[in-house]
């Protein structure tokens, strides 16, 4: 008699690391029908993806459009790399959580759209678009080969959450930081989330960060801090920018791009749904980066990840089981406005940045607590530490971003002087 399918996350650690596992990991449950979608989705689900959306188009594209602008790209070249990027994030979302039935987030590599800026100086837009093309190639090799997951495995999860602990405590402090700058905005959101988590009632009622979201929004319209500019094109264009492949762009860019996505953007997300409960599969994410990725480069855009803070949001409340369908509301939503690139994207900077910056922040609160508990809670102390430090010092070599070297010297440095550590693993 055929034995039902066990939910993975119920299963002992020990076990799923010491399982046979093949090149793309196969999911533990049924896909997902319409039906079942439907069933599963809620309210606190609905909500997390909906702030996952608005994250993820806020902050994230402005700093998009900022690096785009400062690097000559014309008005049609910015909207059609946030065309690619939210369509692909959330094309690439859906697909995947509803064949795992996970909330398995993607969306932009955002170190490496801020590493692309000093190059948009001397590079011209055509090579960078090929280092985007190579970089998606190398993604998708690495994927493919299943060295990725082998890596992973390597390094133990505490000195990944501290990696990871280091990265998100920009968004707590930006709760800080809002509240100084935007009283009259940010405090009423801290006062909203803060009623609502203490009152179990009343956040059965209204989930706390969509709470915090209504009074944002009520906040930042009574302050009339809302300031839509000039009219500009509805729909998005994706615009083709034909490639070029010179040695210049290609050492400057493709294994920088490639590590950021597979160590640090991808290494992120993986450590969060891990820490949430799940059982993310590495190697598909991976070979869904680079295919993804080849897509973005298509419409001149950077490169496609799993990503921390997205996660995050979609694993921040309701049973995990269910919380597949947040990352569905997020993709859909992603895929719906990349349509609308250019509105949307002008709707959401005509709000004030502290809003944006006071939603993420306490939205990402449950993340940066489970990250430090992570970190820090048993073994691997010293090793997390030296992450934890070496990411937030900004460390940056051979255009690589600081979080990778974190995780390579904390793991260096946990092996050296914390021998017994991992003889136990």
């Amino acid at each position: 008699m055929p034995q039902p399918r066990q939910d993975p996350s119920t299963l002992p650690e020990a076990a799923v690391a010491t399982a046979p596992q093949p090149l793309l990991e196969r999911p533990q449950l049924p896909p997902a029908t319409a039906r079942r979608f439907f069933h599963d989705a809620g309210l606190p689900y609905v909500s997390n993806g909906l702030i996952g959306l608005i994250f993820a188009a806020s902050g994230p594209i402005a700093v998009t459009l900022a690096v785009g602008a400062a690097g000559g790209l014309t008005q049609g070249q910015l909207a059609s790399w946030v065309f690619g990027i939210l369509f692909s994030g959330g094309a690439a979302t859906v697909l995947m959580s509803l064949l795992y039935r996970q909330p398995l987030g993607f969306a932009w590599s955002i170190p490496g759209t801020v590493l692309l800026g000093p190059s948009l100086q001397h590079l011209s837009f055509p090579e960078v678009v090929g280092a985007f093309f190579t970089s998606g190639l190398l993604i998708l090799a690495l994927g493919a080969s299943g060295l990725v997951r082998r890596a992973m495995a390597l390094v133990p999860m505490p000195i990944v959450m501290a990696m990871v602990a280091a990265v998100f405590l920009k968004f707590g402090t930006d709760i800080v930081a809002a509240t100084q700058a935007d009283p009259v905005v940010a405090a009423p959101m801290v006062a909203a989330f803060l009623l609502l988590t203490a009152v179990p009632a009343l956040g059965r009622f209204l989930p706390p960060v969509l709470g915090t979201l209504v009074v944002g929004c009520i906040a930042v319209a009574a302050s009339g801090q809302f300031s839509l500019g000039e009219a500009g094109p509805v729909l998005a264009t994706p615009v083709f920018t034909m490639p070029e492949f010179t040695w210049a762009a290609q050492v400057e860019l493709v294994i920088p791009l490639a590590l950021t996505v597979l160590f640090v953007q991808n290494g992120q997300g993986i450590a969060v749904l891990r820490a949430a409960g799940h059982r993310p599969p590495v190697n598909a994410f991976a070979i869904v980066s680079g295919v993804f990725s080849l897509v973005n480069a298509a419409c001149g855009a950077v490169s496609a990840c799993v990503t921390g803070p997205t996660n995050a949001l979609m694993t921040a409340s309701g049973r995990r089981q269910r919380q597949y369908t947040a990352a569905a509301v997020y993709g859909l939503l992603a895929m719906a406005f990349a349509l609308l690139a250019p509105t949307f994207t002008r709707f959401m900077l005509a709000t004030p940045k502290e809003f944006i910056l006071a939603l993420g922040g306490i939205a990402m609160l449950r993340a940066l607590q489970q990250a430090f508990v992570s970190a820090f809670a048993t073994d691997f102390t010293l090793g997390s530490l030296v992450t934890f430090v070496v990411t937030i010092s900004g460390l940056s070599l051979f255009n690589i971003h600081p979080a990778f070297w974190g995780l390579v010297l904390g793991y260096g440095v946990s092996r050296l002087l914390e021998p017994t550590h991992h003889a136990r693993l």
